[in-house]
Parts: structure tokens; C-alpha cells; sequence
């Protein structure tokens, strides 16, 4: 308990017991607000006014709540908060309007930091957000349950970090190794794939890399090999290279 409490004789002097007045001694209160205005959206009822309600108690000022993206916009737009907290998934069909919403205040009020909430990985759709600048952050709505983190968290992307949840960056290095077809190529590999997209010939690839012709042929086979090239004509096959070659890049 801050401060104690005890009941003044009749000389000024308190007493232990009776009627109370405050002893000496700082009272300690939250300032609403210091850490920033914030607006909650959110279509889970339970979870709107679960953090509107955690965010309140904790320093924030909580400037308003809604439910769509429409509501969302509008608010922003009036309130101008220093952060926005919003699910990607909300109505009428609960698929990408809350991002929608959020590219919208990016461009708008691009000085506004925004925390996009999911209940499952979307990886497209968060490094779409994250490479629009800073004040930014995807967490999925589990991380919320610890509570100290999330509070820590909201304060580093409101001063100008972009935060992404452990689970995404899992999912982002292991999408890019899944997306990046060339990363079993050796670097002469690589050097013979991208002298096949200048149009070259084995005779002319081996001209530029002084090597025999032999020796390229043996480079372009390993090449269609680990890129899994389908059976075909081979120059139908050095097309397919050199596209798997262009869309990487």
C-alpha cells in the first residue's frame, strides 16, 4: 500500500488509530496517455475490449475502438493516434481488409505506427507492410498473452522500430529458401546460367570463360539437372533455365 494513514490528535500530531489523514510521502498515480494514443480494431469483441482495456491501465490512451475498416479509417483519419493495433482479417469478408486499411494509413499518415495482429503466418502479406518503412510490426495474436513483451514491444515500433514476430521470420527464411531455385548452383554454375540468358552458345559461353566446350556442356547439364528442368528439346530446355534464371532475379 502507498502511504499511510492515521488520525490527527488534537494537537495536529497524527495517531495510530481512528480517523485517517495521509502521512508524508510521494502518491504515486499513472499518467493516462504518456505512452501514446492508440486505436484498436478488431472484429473479436472479447479481444477489442481486452486491449483497449490492458492498454489503458498500462499508459496508454486509447482513443478509440472499432470493429471494420471502415470504422478504422475514420477514426485514424479524426485522432490521428501515434499507433494503430488492427487484425488483418476483418469484416465483410474477413480476408486482407484490416492490411488494406493499414496500407491506406501508411500512405497517408505515414508518421503513424502500426502493429498488424494475425491469428495465423501470412508471409506476402507482412513483408508488404514491413517493407513500407518503420513504425511497424506483425505479431501473432498469441504473443499478446505475454504480457510484458507486447507492452515492450508497442513502445519500440511507437518510437520507430519495425518488429516481426519469431514465428514470421521462420517462415520468411524458409519461404526464401524454398523461392530461390538457383541456391543449389555453384558460382560457375551461376556464371554459365547467366551467360545462357545473353543468348549465348556452349561455343561462346566457353569463349568468355576460357574453358572448353566440353567442360560447359558438363555446366549446363548439371545446371537443367538440380533446377529440374523437365525432359525436352534442348533448347527448349535452355529457355526454361534462362526463365527460372530471369524470375529469380
Amino acid at each position: 500500500m502507498i502511504g499511510s494513514w492515521e488520525r490527527p490528535t488534537k494537537s495536529g500530531q497524527p495517531r495510530s488509530e481512528g480517523w485517517a489523514v495521509p502521512a508524508s510521502g510521494p502518491i504515486l498515480l499513472p499518467v493516462a496517455g504518456d505512452r501514446g494514443r492508440v486505436v484498436v480494431a478488431d472484429d473479436d469483441v472479447l479481444l477489442r475490449e481486452g486491449l483497449g482495456s490492458l492498454l489503458s491501465s498500462s499508459g496508454f490512451d486509447v482513443v478509440g475502438q472499432c470493429e471494420d475498416a471502415t470504422q478504422l479509417l475514420a477514426l485514424v483519419r479524426e485522432e490521428r493516434p501515434d499507433l494503430v493495433i488492427v487484425d488483418i482479417r476483418m469484416p465483410p469478408t474477413r480476408t486482407t481488409e484490416g492490411l488494406d486499411a493499414a496500407r491506406v494509413i501508411r500512405e497517408e499518415l505515414p508518421e503513424t505506427a502500426i502493429l498488424v495482429l494475425s491469428a495465423h503466418v501470412q508471409v506476402e502479406q507482412a513483408t508488404e507492410l514491413l517493407a513500407s518503412g518503420q513504425r511497424s510490426g506483425y505479431l501473432l495474436k498469441d504473443r499478446v498473452s505475454d504480457v510484458d513483451d507486447f507492452l515492450a514491444t508497442l513502445d519500440r515500433i511507437v518510437k520507430g522500430a519495425s518488429v516481426v514476430d519469431p514465428a514470421l521470420v521462420q517462415e520468411l527464411l524458409a519461404a526464401r529458401r524454398v523461392k530461390d531455385p538457383l541456391q543449389d548452383l555453384s558460382q560457375r554454375e551461376r556464371e554459365v546460367l547467366a551467360l545462357m540468358a545473353e543468348g549465348r552458345s556452349n561455343a561462346g559461353i566457353a569463349h568468355q570463360l576460357w574453358v572448353t566446350e566440353g567442360t560447359v556442356e558438363k555446366h549446363v547439364r548439371s545446371i537443367l539437372m538440380k533446377l529440374r528442368i523437365p525432359e525436352a528439346s534442348d533448347d527448349h530446355r535452355r529457355v526454361l533455365a534462362v526463365l527460372t534464371f530471369l524470375d529469380s532475379h
